[in-house]
């Protein structure tokens, strides 16, 4: 089965729930947010894991749910942290309405994420529930590394490789394991499923911060270059300030000190001194380390080759995707 087709399920099954209750004010930016579209990657991995652990997706449905609504509580949060005017080329949840809107609505989607595992037995609640919690805590721990980068000027690579780990590839994971708990594997697939969900969701934020800058604004969805406006200490400019000479380097921590009105100069020189540095390069070469380190896991797995095919094709299409 293909990943549109476990889109389409999903989206059927989103939009077969009704978001807006009173008060409306706090239920419209959930609707608004979850229909904002989006590549529902994590619901699709939910799907996806429960359909190789047990042909049975469907009952994967609520799980899905839960983490595509987390995932889209903690874009709203962002997004207020960011200051960012666009989420997928429309307005961000606090732009279309306010910061405090945003920040209550978020509050609501975490507690709704959760109810979604009330449709489960309480053998299978229970699990759900205990990887839901360490996984959103820890996706707040990612955020709040993020945030301490900004403001530090000796963060190293394996530091922001922790950061987009927490942030990121734990979700990334916990979607993949929450099909398995689903599907009642046993726990040696759940975890290897998880172990090969980090590393593809290692591979896939450095794909992302990739395309931040060297994305198709057509495609990409986000403002291009949103990191450099922010000064986000991505692998980029990790590497950058690793390898440049002492001109380039110099230039480039220059440049990350402070916020500017004009940004589109900001954005052309650092992106310049990036290609003079083969920086491109070099984050395609990590990506595609992470992505091996996935597929080396899917070897232990006790499922079907084809099986272990699949997760290697989305793998695949994961790390060469330009949205």
């Amino acid at each position: 089965m293909d990943i549109l087709h476990y889109q389409k399920e999903f989206l059927s099954y989103l939009e077969s729930k009704d978001w807006i209750h009173e008060p409306k004010n706090l239920y419209e930016p959930i609707d608004y947010i979850l229909k904002l579209g989006g590549k529902r990657i994590r619901p699709v991995l939910t799907l996806m894991a429960a359909d190789i652990f047990s042909s049975d997706f469907k009952k994967a449905l609520p799980a899905a749910l839960a983490v595509e609504v987390f995932h889209n509580f903690t874009l709203i949060h962002d997004d207020i942290m960011d200051a960012a005017p666009l989420r997928r080329g429309k307005a961000t949840v606090h732009e279309k309405w306010d910061t405090n809107t945003g920040i209550l609505s978020g509050d609501a989607m975490l507690i709704l994420a959760y109810k979604y595992f009330e449709n489960y037995d309480p053998i299978i609640f229970q699990k759900l529930a205990k990887l839901f919690s360490k996984t959103a805590l820890e996706v707040c721990d990612g955020q709040q590394l993020d945030v301490d980068f900004e403001t530090r000027n000796d963060v190293t690579i394996d530091e922001y490789i922790n950061m987009i780990r927490l942030k990121t590839s734990v979700l990334v994971a916990a979607a993949l394991k929450m099909g398995a708990i689903v599907a009642e594997t046993n726990d040696d697939n759940a975890n290897l499923i998880y172990d090969f969900g980090l590393n593809l969701g290692l591979a896939f934020q450095l794909q992302d911060d990739y395309l931040d800058t060297f994305g198709n604004p057509e495609t990409f969805g986000k403002q291009i270059g949103g990191d450099i406006i922010e000064n986000k200490k991505t692998y980029l400019y990790l590497k950058a300030v690793e390898v440049a000479n002492k001109n380039d380097k110099g230039k480039l921590k220059y440049l990350y000190r402070k916020k500017r009105k004009d940004n589109a100069i900001k954005i052309a020189d650092i992106t310049r001194i990036f290609q003079l540095n083969d920086i491109p390069l070099l984050i395609k070469e990590e990506i595609k380390i992470y992505t091996e380190k996935a597929f080396n896991t899917l070897a232990e797995m006790d499922i079907k080759d084809t099986d272990k095919q699949r997760l290697k094709d989305f793998g695949l299409w994961l790390m060469n995707r330009s949205v």
